[in-house]
């Protein structure tokens, strides 16, 4: 179940939506520019390692010392190991993004996707302290997004792509139904994985930012801000 768009107009621009889509895409772009062996250096340099941020590992000499080791729970968020991890992680924060941040407004909006990004890295880092993997995305961020969108619009509709049987077809279906079945997913996938991690996904960042989200936006949303609507 792919999601496509949702019928949930916004007031104002969503700058910031645009503009984490857009650094996203840039720092990609540098990656792609860059020999493998180079930007598996940048992805060890910018990438939230937890036996690094949490242990005693530590880096090769090349990459030691260039950025702090926390603040690559932040520059973590901009990097992404394909275009499909990309593109999957750019089209969640499209659709569900503007919208919060319409909610919460261009400052908080901002506060909220970082902390959210920088409390589901911490959840992984506490599941999988010992792994010298770094880790890398903005999908704890956007799970953030998505916890956040579950409060605002619940009922709001979101046009996702079902297979069904051989033919792919597109139901509008609420918002509540389409990310319930996203976290328990995620959350079974974090089960079968042995609590954290598995198949090169944080699976664990996924709920942590998830549930992150959900209670970020209970504090920062403004009063006038109402809960469990359409949106529309």
């Amino acid at each position: 179940m792919i999601p496509l768009y949702d019928d949930n107009p916004t007031r104002r621009p969503p700058f910031f939506t645009v503009g984490l889509m857009g650094a996203c895409v840039a720092m990609f772009l540098f990656q792609a520019s860059l020999d493998p062996q180079t930007t598996n250096l940048w992805i060890y340099r910018l990438g939230a390692i937890p036996a690094v941020i949490a242990g005693d590992a530590t880096l090769a000499p090349q990459v030691a010392g260039s950025v702090p080791r926390m603040a690559t729970l932040v520059t973590s968020m901009f990097l992404h190991g394909g275009f499909l991890h990309l593109a999957g992680n750019l089209l969640y924060l499209w659709i569900f993004g503007n919208n919060v941040e319409d909610a919460l407004g261009h400052g908080r909006f901002l506060l909220f996707y970082v902390v959210s990004g920088v409390l589901a890295a911490l959840l992984h880092i506490y599941t999988n302290p010992g792994s010298e993997a770094p880790m890398i995305g903005a999908s704890g961020a956007i799970s953030g997004v998505l916890g956040a969108y579950l409060l605002l619009y619940p009922q709001a509709k979101v046009g996702v792509l079902v297979p069904i049987g051989f033919i792919l077809t597109v139901l509008r279906l609420p918002a509540l139904a389409v990310l319930i079945l996203w976290f328990v997913f995620q959350f079974l996938s974090s089960l079968f994985a042995g609590g954290g991690e598995g198949g090169g996904v944080a699976w664990a960042a996924h709920i942590g930012g998830f549930l992150a989200g959900m209670g970020l936006l209970l504090v920062l949303k403004p009063r006038n801000v109402p809960l469990f609507t359409s949106g529309q």
